[in-house]
């Protein structure tokens, strides 16, 4: 039996009290990208949803909503920073 497809998503700042932990293993699709990923989460965590300017980061660089996601990635979920 082949394994499923998954990332280890990393939650940081509001992502991480939504989703209650820092880290976890989220299953993806083949060929899913950082949108239909970011529309999942929201799916199963409405309060995300909150989070209009969220930055997404795959294997330790920053990447947009077109980049495809493959098994084992690195998904860091970065909210907004306010600074001062």
């Amino acid at each position: 039996m082949e394994k499923a497809a998954e990332v280890d998503l990393l939650c940081f700042g509001f992502a991480r009290e939504v989703l209650g932990i820092r880290q976890m293993k989220y299953p993806i699709a083949p060929g899913e990208t950082i949108a239909h990923l970011k529309s999942r989460l929201i799916e199963d965590y409405p309060a995300l949803s909150e989070l209009a300017s969220v930055k997404f980061a795959v294997n330790g660089e920053y990447a947009g909503e077109e980049k495809t996601l493959g098994t084992g990635d690195e998904v860091a979920i970065i909210p907004p920073v306010s600074g001062g």
